[in-house]
């Protein structure tokens, strides 16, 4: 696998049909091609210096969990092997290896799936306000990073690039998607965040919350892009987890610790990244995927 950090990809005769925060989209016909660049993005804001296999760490974390969590819901993964890429990708094999993998054309939902079952980030800022977050009413006396009673499906809005998402109500989201819908999305998540949590938790990570993409595939629901991978959720180590404060992480809350540390009003152009900030980032990363697979990238 090439170990150069690819910022931006760019494939002749391939059609590039999004660039999102992280990855580059390709239409391929029959089936879509996604690749993960080294992108990084804070605050809805990506960063000008990339992190070194970044995206073959998340392609890799992605992999793992497709194969790990298909028992409760489909995905759209079809092929990660890119000796069985059709022939137009061929001439971008090494760029593509380990980064990449090609998936069906679903149709996304419009509302972002999140899963908590800590507490922490805005939903404690939220809380410290009013104990009622979400439409669910918490009880007294949490403290920052505590287990929650019970896991939590907390839906937003999808924003715009740049734009932030906004938390909506299980009844704003059953107005948005439906009763039913809304009802087995929010039943495959739990059970998908409580499946993958408790394997984690054996692996000495704690997944305090994450945020599932699916969609619909002949009327079926799938998991799609990416899944429980350090962009996507919140990684805290078991060995030093303590509630009444913020958690070290194995995710890229230690670059926005280090952005919240800058007079920087998190809004582009984003500042350079110094090298050791990037190379700690970096190590989070892999670490991750070890603790996860146990593995580190092929």
């Amino acid at each position: 696998m090439n170990t150069q950090a690819v910022t931006e990809t760019n494939f002749p005769g391939l059609t590039l049909i999004h660039r999102g925060k992280v990855r580059d989209l390709y239409d391929l016909g029959d089936c879509l091609l996604m690749v993960a660049t080294d992108r990084i993005s804070a605050f809805d804001v990506v960063m000008a210096d990339p992190i070194p296999s970044k995206g073959a760490v998340l392609t890799q974390v992605s992999l793992f969990w497709f194969e790990y969590l298909k028992d409760i819901v489909p995905n759209h993964l079809l092929t990660a092997d890119v000796n069985h890429y059709p022939a137009a990708c061929a001439p971008y094999r090494e760029q593509l290896a380990g980064r990449s993998m090609l998936v069906r054309k679903a149709e996304p939902l419009t509302v972002e799936c999140i899963v908590r079952g800590y507490i922490s980030g805005s939903f404690w800022k939220a809380y410290q306000k009013d104990p009622v977050v979400c439409g669910f009413k918490l009880p007294a006396g949490l403290k920052e990073s505590e287990k929650l009673p019970q896991t939590l499906f907390t839906p937003s809005t999808k924003a715009a690039l740049g734009a932030h998402d906004e938390n909506i109500s299980l009844e704003r989201m059953r107005e948005i998607v439906g009763v039913a819908e809304t009802d087995k999305i929010a039943d495959v998540c739990v059970r998908l965040y409580e499946k993958a949590a408790a394997y984690a938790r054996q692996r000495g990570i704690i997944i305090a919350d994450t945020k599932f993409e699916l969609g619909w595939f002949d009327g079926e629901l799938i998991l799609i892009d990416e899944v429980l991978t350090p962009d996507s959720s919140r990684f805290w180590p078991v060995d030093d987890y303590q509630t009444g404060r913020g958690q070290a992480s194995f995710d890229k809350q230690f670059l926005r610790d280090y952005l919240l540390s800058l007079d920087w009003p998190q809004t582009p152009p984003p500042p350079p990244l110094p090298a050791h900030i990037v190379e700690k980032t970096r190590a989070r990363y892999l670490e991750a995927l070890e603790k996860i697979s146990g593995a580190g990238l092929p």
